[in-house]
């Protein structure tokens, strides 16, 4: 298989689907919309969960099976059924009209592929493996998730901050690259880690000015 190429799609206020209301369909549902994606779930039946956000109205839930024009409108689809021939004609409908489609543990009937992810704030860290071990992409995932811990979304939060008074400061690129280098390999991280929060704002001051 040629290589594939990762992206993140802006999913906010988007339209998706998800065919299906068991766990796994649970589990796609809430991924999405974490997202913030308008999330449509086609199924005659949900999980307590399911259940519960949609009568919150945080999904819309069409009572019944999958019917052939379902996918009109959609930015994404995801079949998370265990009928494997309707997952494939959800499939081939999709790759007809050129709408993005992954069905759950079928990586033949898929176009994308949903990665394994590490959230931390804005950072976000995917693993995939085109498909070929899930298992495998959970691993890493574990191992990623104890390496970076929850302090990165704040290391995140300040750096941001602190790169756009570069940006004001510095007028040469260069200078500004450096500056941002120091910022990050400072010992700023460990010192969010400790709640040292006035020396975190020292370490700022120092990086950002000579």
């Amino acid at each position: 298989m040629a290589g594939l190429y990762p992206i993140s799609l802006n999913l906010r206020g988007r339209p998706c689907l998800v065919v299906g209301g068991g766990e796994i369909a649970e589990r796609k549902v809430l991924s999405l919309l974490d997202c913030g994606a308008q999330v449509t779930v086609v199924s005659p039946r949900l999980t307590g969960g399911l259940q519960e956000i949609a009568s919150n109205g945080g999904i819309a839930h069409i009572n019944r099976s999958y019917l052939p024009g379902d996918i009109d409108g959609m930015a994404v689809v995801i079949s998370a059924t265990d009928d494997l021939k309707l997952n494939r004609l959800i499939a081939e409908e999709c790759l007809a009209r050129g709408v993005l489609i992954n069905v759950v543990d079928n990586p033949s009937l898929c176009n994308f592929y949903v990665p394994a992810v590490v959230r931390r704030g804005d950072l976000t860290i995917s693993i995939s493996t085109n498909g070929k071990s899930p298992l495998l992409a959970r691993r890493i995932r574990e191992q990623l998730e104890r390496e970076y811990g929850p302090e990165y979304a704040d290391f995140l939060i300040l750096l941001g901050d602190a790169r756009q008074k570069i940006i004001n400061k510095f007028p040469d690129p260069g200078d500004r690259r450096q500056a941002i280098a120091r910022l990050v390999e400072s010992d700023l991280l460990e010192l969010i880690r400790r709640g040292e929060e006035e020396r975190v704002k020292e370490r700022i001051a120092e990086c950002t000015s000579w």
